[in-house]
């Protein structure tokens, strides 16, 4: 089983390159953020045209996320409240950000988490809360999954959460997707029982999923590896292979991140 995500930066602008690359890759499961638009402008057809079910939760101009599965999921919900109730989430589903379904036995979460925009500000703080959410939200799932949790959390991190996940780390302290306060929260997550299916396999620095547009930096490999997936125990020893494909980072008017594609064996 093969799951890939992809911050594709506008499913509209870039549907040509991600019909093109699900052609070349035909992987079981495509987890896309960046939508960037309503559920109704949504580019169906030529997705369905190709055998793939959608399930997706849209934003018109930001955010946005969907499954594009081969075969139907389970279970699928959008957002936070459908798991902990709007009391504890409140307004942080205005932000279409999260969506989970459950694929021949795995729950798929897809997540987009916010950037930030820098350290200290309000976006920050909107960010480590999100995270706190997640955290409940995460727990929350691993509960009413099943024992052991076969769950596979996917996305757009923004954090990158080493020093060798960054082109330069030098002071990364006060940069956003680098600080403290972001690394702690996200480890607080995956200390639920989450690994990192890329480092199972590749332990050096220098392998980044996503690059500024600006100053040449995707021609210099000057990027940050902030695209992840995440698994359980149960999925972790089932991971064969994790990569990053570049490929569609070459193209003209790329997304600015590149897809990550994990590979799963198959239980008998």
């Amino acid at each position: 089983m093969k799951i890939a995500t992809w911050n594709v930066n506008s499913i509209r602008t870039r549907l040509e390159h991600v019909l093109n690359w699900l052609q070349a890759n035909p992987v079981d499961m495509l987890c896309v953020q960046e939508t960037k638009v309503i559920d109704a402008d949504f580019p169906r057809s030529p997705f369905t045209d190709l055998g793939y079910h959608l399930y997706i939760s849209g934003q018109k101009s930001y955010n946005g996320v969907a499954l594009i599965s081969r075969t139907p999921l389970e279970d699928v919900t959008a957002g936070f409240t459908p798991i902990l109730g709007e009391s504890l989430v409140s307004e942080l589903d205005a932000q279409k950000r999260v969506i989970t379904g459950v694929l021949d036995g795995i729950r798929i979460v897809n997540l987009y988490v916010p950037n930030g925009s820098e350290v200290g500000s309000e976006k920050y703080v909107y960010k480590l809360r999100w995270l706190q959410v997640l955290h409940e939200y995460l727990e929350a799932l691993c509960l009413k999954d099943s024992n052991p949790p076969k769950i596979l959390v996917c996305g757009d991190f923004n954090i990158a959460l080493e020093d060798r996940d960054i082109h330069n780390p030098k002071g990364r302290e006060k940069h956003i997707m680098a600080s403290d306060h972001e690394r702690a929260a996200l480890q607080t997550v995956l200390d639920l029982g989450f690994a990192d299916a890329f480092r199972k396999f590749t332990a050096d620095g220098g392998h980044f999923s996503w690059w500024d547009y600006r100053s040449g930096s995707f021609q210099r490999n000057s990027g940050w590896r902030i695209d992840h997936h995440y698994l359980t125990p149960a999925l972790y020893e089932r991971a064969i292979a994790c990569s990053i494909d570049v490929a569609p980072r070459q193209l003209e008017k790329p997304s600015d991140h590149a897809p990550v594609t994990v590979e799963l064996e198959v239980a008998l």
